[in-house]
């Protein structure tokens, strides 16, 4: 399975054209780990040119990140209304109950090779403020602990399911992830704005940030082994800006 990679774009709109031609070229699906907006989680933008791109490309699932999150519940849910795309977010509920705009995870079932391939990707965001807080009073957002959450969700999912976190967390965050669930198979970040032009790999969970505003798309090629867990068993950064 390939699947491509992109985070913290900051409404850099130069990404749809590259990422189809590399799709079309290597199929594959593409996902984002979060702040692709140019609004923030006090500034909201009743158009955000970049959602149109990425349906362009078009975008399979993406995380929220700060940027995508508003303390405003209606701003998030003006925004994910006009995306074509799920946005997943495991560690962020309402505390007044209202619906969601977004979902925990995403499962993709694909053919790969004749074989059925099952993916669940989640998403975590970073947290804004803590439990209790009286922000969390004021706007009804309460922020769960990442890492229990990660914990919870490796655990309910079936073993022949494909675990993939979409963190927008930050890489020293990311890299006690995989030190704490190292069920996880792969770890797409962003949030950090780090480049690793090759994966990190912690207590045998391969990290992959591929940078900011779409310089680097990465591209993760999955392969099973006999216990059917995923390997990363191919990883490049394909630049998405002319002569990269």
């Amino acid at each position: 399975m390939r699947i491509y990679h992109t985070s913290d774009l900051h409404d850099h709109r130069h990404i749809a054209a590259p990422l189809r031609a590399l799709r079309d070229r290597r199929p594959g699906l593409y996902v984002d780990c979060g702040d692709s907006l140019r609004g923030s989680q006090t500034v909201y933008h009743r158009r955000e040119p970049i959602v149109d791109e990425l349906d362009r490309v078009p975008l399979d699932v993406q995380a929220m990140g700060n940027r995508e999150f508003h303390y405003f519940f209606g701003a998030v849910r003006a925004r994910i209304a006009h995306m074509q795309h799920p946005v997943v977010c495991a560690n962020l509920i309402d505390t007044r109950g209202r619906a969601l705009p977004f979902t925990v995870d995403r499962v993709i079932a694909r053919d790969e090779d004749g074989s059925p391939w099952s993916v669940r990707f989640f998403g975590l965001l970073v947290v804004q403020y803590p439990t209790g807080s009286p922000w969390e009073r004021l706007f009804g957002w309460r922020f769960l602990d990442p890492f229990v959450i990660a914990e919870q969700i490796a655990a309910s999912t079936p073993a022949d399911t494909t675990l993939i976190a979409l963190s927008h967390l930050g890489l020293p965050a990311d890299r006690r992830l995989a030190q704490r669930v190292p069920r996880i198979e792969l770890i797409l970040g962003g949030h950090s704005h780090d480049t690793l032009h090759e994966p990190e790999v912690v207590a045998g969970v391969p990290i992959v940030h591929a940078g900011p505003y779409g310089r680097y798309a990465s591209r993760n090629e999955l392969t099973r082994g006999a216990n059917g867990r995923a390997r990363l068993a191919d990883f490049a950064l394909e630049p998405l800006l002319p002569g990269g």
